[in-house]
């Protein structure tokens, strides 16, 4: 194999390989005779075909065959011999088109490095962690709820007209033009006045019914309900009334707690402690983290593959325009997120020159996930599949290098952060929830300064992974996080159904997650593509009286 480098400016790199035409035949012969014993042709005994009638009848599928595998091998002997560290997937071409047999074969590789990173300087970091107690009256107000959510109802008395936190139990038929429509019809559907959980004006009109009681309700569905074909739409529910229940009152002891399956009522206390102090201290670590990222982000600079930045940029855009889509003024929140074009694509910079940073940190130091916590990921990343597609998923990890490593990024990352963490010197202060959440929005807020968090999802062969804080979103109507592309699903899904909602429920239709982008396969370009990854079972349907 000849290589001719024909670019290296910066980070990019440009060559010309030429494999020689003999030893693209002796891959088809080797081929053949691998072959020939599984072939067979009437007339000839298992294994007998002659060569030249094999090449004859499968030439052209043994060659194109021969021809990937020869692209594939030239590339990564390329990549090894010139030492190169690839930021994206090189591109490949062959030079003058279509493929002549028994014609050397020309490929044009392009492609970006990865840069040299300097030493990271990690020395005399410097934190602060705010620490929050669990407050008593946030433990209360948590057991409250549970205790609202498992309230009893009592029967109401004769001729007792419903009002709002009474539980009114429903049969109902609806239409629309006098015409039924699947979902609007059942029996013993209970209410709870108030709840705003079925569509506008359908709780309100039965304000003061009784037990026994029939009437004909008129409403709208949204414009935005989750079947279209009734969106938007008046209806008519004819509805009586077969039961009419008051709220009891729910105490609090240790026999509520027991009905819950506890011990009593300070084992309950103890949990749900547990619980606020663990959603308190991953708030303390997030704020943290954005610290001591900014302290790196500070620290270093050096140049970063375009090819990687464009990549997360693309990312983190296709996101917001997601988001946007759902604001009650989609055109304004575009508007603004365009005002802020440039401060994203910084912040994409940002992300990637962070993770090529955390990746070097962690290599120097030996930081590593073990083979038994890739295992556990794996194993807990297939639980969201159907049974028998999860040894396919597996697979689909183990053929696609770069699946892999995406899944094991943020576990990666977070023992990274914690070596640094360990290496730095901390201070705690003790702050109030709000005073805790503020510092966090205040870093939110620094968008326009570029003061975002989060490095970039690039990779190469080794274990590079990323932080994964979100950067804010500014839109006309509220702040959201863009969610970045190490979060997605490591393997292309297909959306699993939306699940049915009953025709009175008042929310959309749930939407199904998006689709990952699955890899083209190319044999000119080098590429080979991923092994198809498992569906998603579609989600049961609800039943129409739900």
């Amino acid at each position: 194999m000849q290589t001719v480098e024909t670019l290296n400016e910066g980070l990019k790199r440009a060559y010309t390989v030429t494999i020689p035409a003999n030893d693209v035949a002796q891959r088809v012969e080797a081929e053949i005779k691998s072959i020939a014993p599984q072939v067979r042709m009437p007339g000839f005994r298992p294994g007998k075909v002659p060569a030249n009638l094999i090449k004859k009848m499968h030439g052209p599928a043994i060659e194109q065959d021969v021809l990937n595998k020869t692209v594939q091998d030239g590339v990564q002997q390329l990549l090894a011999e010139q030492k190169l560290r690839p930021a994206m997937q090189p591109s490949v071409e062959l030079v003058g088109g279509d493929y002549e047999p028994g014609k050397d074969v020309a490929l044009k590789v392009e492609l970006e490095v990865l840069p040299d990173v300097p030493p990271p300087a990690i020395e005399g970091l410097k934190l602060e962690r705010l620490t929050v107690e669990a407050p008593a009256d946030e433990i209360d107000a948590q057991i409250k709820r549970i205790a609202d959510q498992q309230k009893r109802y009592d029967d109401a008395k004769e001729g007792h007209p419903a009002v709002e936190g009474d539980l009114v139990v429903l049969d109902f038929a609806g239409s629309v033009d006098g015409v039924a429509f699947e979902g609007g019809t059942g029996t013993g559907m209970s209410v709870e006045l108030g709840s705003r959980r079925l569509i506008p004006g359908f709780e309100d009109q039965l304000e003061g019914i009784k037990k026994g009681e029939s009437r004909s309700l008129n409403v709208t569905f949204p414009k935005d309900y989750g079947e279209k074909s009734l969106a938007g739409k008046a209806a008519v529910f004819e509805v009586t009334a077969t039961d009419v229940r008051v709220p009891g009152d729910t105490k609090v002891d240790d026999e509520f707690a027991q009905s819950l399956g506890l011990q009593g009522l300070d084992q309950l206390r103890e949990l749900i402690k547990g619980q606020v102090e663990q959603e308190l201290n991953g708030l303390t670590r997030t704020h943290m983290k954005r610290k001591l990222l900014d302290q790196l982000a500070a620290g270093h600079d050096f140049p970063v593959p375009p090819s990687m930045v464009e990549a997360e940029f693309g990312q983190i855009w296709a996101q917001l325009e997601h988001e946007a889509s759902h604001e009650e003024d989609p055109e304004a929140a575009r508007a603004e997120m365009e005002k802020d074009r440039d401060d994203y694509r910084a912040i994409a910079e940002r992300r990637v020159r962070l993770g090529l940073l955390l990746s070097e940190i962690g290599q120097q130091n030996g930081v590593e996930v073990t083979a038994q916590e890739m295992q556990r990921l794996v194993q807990q990343a297939a639980m969201q599949y159907q049974p028998a597609d999860r040894d396919r998923f597996v697979q689909y990890l183990q053929q696609d290098p770069m699946a892999a490593a995406q899944l094991r990024a943020p576990l990666y990352e977070d023992k990274v952060v914690d070596f640094l963490f360990d290496k730095a010197e901390i201070s705690d202060r003790s702050v109030t929830r709000e005073e805790l959440e503020a510092a966090i929005e205040a870093d939110d807020d620094a968008i326009g300064k570029g003061h975002v968090h989060g490095p970039g999802c690039g990779h190469d062969h080794h274990d590079h992974d990323h932080d994964h804080a979100a950067p804010a979103k500014k839109t006309a109507a509220k702040k959201a996080a863009a969610k970045p592309a190490a979060e997605e699903a490591p393997a292309a899904e297909d959306k699993p159904a939306a699940k049915k909602k009953a025709a009175v429920k008042a929310e959309p239709a749930e939407e199904a997650p998006k689709k990952a982008p699955a890899k083209k396969a190319a044999a000119a370009k080098g590429e080979e593509a991923p092994a198809a990854a498992p569906k998603k079972a579609p989600a049961k349907k609800k039943a129409a009286a739900e």
